[in-house]
């Protein structure tokens, strides 16, 4: 196994890992238990996927909301997952494993093994995938536990995890001048919307607003 992507598998495992804290903590503030918080990383396993659930929820939305606007997020995994196929070969139950573990850093690392063949990328998608998932879940629970311990988390401030963490989610990503419109956009019609339907609708609508932003600029 090559050492310069086992090194940057568990650097970005322990980083990303790390953040399950965030999560753990906002879960517990948005009113979810320490073992329903545990289950949505452990069974969902989609940062942005499981913040939406619980900012959705914890906002008052339904859990249809909660689930539409996680689904919506997840779609890029499985965007992933086309571009992983040909390069994992996977079949029967390791499928399965595979696409629990295909996220935006396991297939990051992967792909930038490119240069150093195959075998590297194999390697780097299945230690960082693994690398994530063990330790986003023990994270989790630590920031679970850590906010039900200070009584009322909401006290602290924690019920602003979920924004922040879509905000550093988000915020790297606006490169160009496309990228801030849109998102600026975005965050005048949740605004608009916001006072006048359910919780987690007007998510969906900047959703159905990045689609016309793409379908405008491909005509």
């Amino acid at each position: 196994m090559n050492r310069a992507t086992a090194t940057q598998s568990l650097s970005v495992s322990f980083t990303v890992g790390l953040y399950g804290t965030a999560f753990g903590a906002a879960s517990i503030a948005a009113g979810f238990s320490i073992l329903q918080t545990c289950l949505l990383s452990l069974l969902t396993f989609s940062g942005a996927s499981q913040f939406a659930v619980v900012g959705v929820m914890g906002a008052g939305g339904s859990a249809i909301s909660g689930i539409a606007t996680a689904s919506l997020l997840g779609i890029r995994n499985g965007l992933y997952g086309l571009r992983m196929a040909p390069v994992l070969k996977v079949r029967g139950l390791k499928r399965v494993v595979a696409a629990q573990v295909t996220i935006d850093e396991s297939t990051g690392v992967s792909i930038g093994q490119e240069d150093l063949g195959l075998d590297a990328m194999k390697h780097g998608f299945w230690l960082t995938g693994f690398g994530v998932y063990i330790f986003w879940n023990f994270f989790t629970l630590l920031g679970a536990l850590g906010a039900q311990a200070m009584g009322n988390p909401s006290a602290w401030g924690l019920d602003a995890a979920v924004p922040a963490a879509f905000l550093g989610l988000v915020w790297p990503r606006l490169l160009g001048k496309f990228e801030r419109v849109l998102a600026a956009s975005a965050v005048v019609l949740a605004i608009a919307l916001s006072p006048v339907i359910s919780a987690g609708l007007p998510i969906i609508a900047t959703a159905l607003l990045a689609v016309a932003f793409g379908w405008k600029v491909r005509a």
